[in-house]
């Protein structure tokens, strides 16, 4: 995944530490490989979408739908959980591989997408990713077995990874540096809106006619939305396809980005960041559907309603970030998660729900400011560093989601909170080390 800078054969070469030059091509003057495309009302003369203009509203709605669909598809299982270790006579750690394996093969294909975009472009690889994923959601529907479920969401996830990279890469080509962090904030906030409808309207559907059923209504709802994604966005202007880059090539850049002094410490943000949410999420069902609670699973699942606030926080931290820099949202961003998960450790429902609604706002802050920050500090390669980083976002997600199963299994909720705010420190000591280096 890699912006037009990326080849070989049609670089553009510009100053690394310049803070604006965080799309695809250079802002400063440089001779480019094509024909320049002429300064248009919706765009500079490098051809990045101006915020507020109708290319730009086109893109933003298009990616909004397709975070919407990836997300659905991949968390939609989540308030499942229960009822798949319930029905299959499985322990909660087992369960939770339902949605683990699907993160974790989604990190994987995140990379080989990139090497596939490059030869068929971002919006095709988007689509069949989305139609796909989108297919094997309705298979796991039917799947007459757990082992079978779990084959399905697996396919899913490999589905899946043709989407987050490509679609960061793609506002990091396609919009004007000024809009960036605002364009990433609300394909964040798309993303936020289809895991808490994936996550509310399955429990509900689910109670009312079966989980089976409620995941054929969301394969078939993201299915039409893959449709309608294809419809709106605009073709790319500024990526040219490339088949020529060898896999050296492209290890040659992964091994670049993990060579940088900064970049890496935004992956292992990443990958914390997500742990935390995917671990709070997994169990935060098990415990409020538990004694002294005893919610049941509507209830239980409307907790995802907090993901509204992760709507709102993302589109307002991309902006903020725009204006005052990626650092501070950062860190407040993981002070708001820490602050939301002690309050989770409390025995009042009031206020563990209002603890899993600062848990939400945190991690969308943190993930919508340290995302963007991403295409601001690799230079060239925007779309390899965009899949590395979330290659650690979506293995964070899987393996600490996976792991915090063992410590409710063991010792309740407390123990998955301190393993959790282990989390969540080292979080905020690499947070530090990426603030001290840099405050942009």
């Amino acid at each position: 995944m890699q912006s037009l800078s990326d080849s070989p054969s049609s670089t553009v070469q510009r100053p690394e530490a310049a803070p604006a030059a965080h799309h695809a091509i250079s802002a400063t003057p440089a001779t480019p490989a094509t024909p320049a495309t002429p300064a248009t009302p919706a765009s500079h003369a490098t051809g990045g979408a101006i915020r507020g203009s109708a290319t730009y509203r086109h893109i933003v709605l298009a990616l909004f739908c397709s975070g919407f669909a990836t997300f659905s598809l991949l968390y939609c299982v989540q308030p499942l959980l229960p009822a798949f270790a319930q029905e299959f006579h499985i322990g909660a750690a087992s369960a939770s591989l339902a949605l683990s394996l699907s993160t974790g093969f989604l990190a994987v294909s995140i990379l080989l997408a990139g090497m596939v975009s490059e030869r068929f472009g971002r919006k095709e690889l988007m689509f069949a990713s989305l139609a796909t994923a989108a297919c094997c959601n309705l298979l796991a529907g039917i799947a007459p077995s757990w082992h079978l479920i779990l084959v399905a969401r697996a396919l899913e996830g490999i589905a899946l990874g043709g989407v987050p990279a490509v679609a960061m890469a793609y506002l990091a080509e396609e919009i004007d540096a000024g809009g960036l962090g605002y364009a990433m904030g609300l394909y964040v906030g798309g993303n936020a809106f289809g895991g808490m409808v994936g996550r509310v309207a399955m429990s509900t559907l689910a109670e009312a006619f079966g989980w089976r059923h409620a995941m054929l209504a969301i394969g078939a709802l993201d299915l039409v939305l893959a449709v309608a994604f294809v419809m709106m966005l605009p073709a790319s202007r500024n990526f040219v396809r490339n088949g020529t880059l060898r896999l050296r090539d492209h290890f040659g850049l992964w091994r670049r980005h993990l060579g940088h002094a900064r970049l890496p410490l935004t992956f292992g943000i990443a990958a914390l960041n997500m742990g935390i949410f995917a671990t709070s999420y997994n169990y935060a069902g098990f415990r409020l559907m538990s004694p002294p609670f005893s919610l049941s699973a509507t209830l239980t699942g409307l907790i995802f309603s907090a993901y509204i606030f992760g709507i709102v926080s993302s589109s307002w931290a991309g902006a903020l970030a725009d204006r005052y820099g990626r650092a501070p949202l950062v860190a407040a961003g993981i002070g708001t998660s820490c602050v939301g998960l002690f309050l989770t450790c409390t025995p009042w429902l009031a206020v563990v729900i209002a603890g899993i609604v600062l848990l939400t706002i945190g991690f969308f802050t943190t993930h919508s400011a340290a995302s963007s920050w991403v295409g601001r500090l690799a230079g060239q390669g925007k779309g390899h560093a965009a899949s590395l980083y979330l290659l650690a976002y979506y293995l964070g997600g899987s393996v600490l989601g996976s792991v915090g199963g063992w410590f409710w299994e063991h010792a309740g909720w407390n123990a998955v909170a301190a393993f959790m705010l282990l989390q969540i420190v080292t979080a905020a000591w690499l947070a530090r080390c990426l603030w001290r280096q840099g405050r942009n």
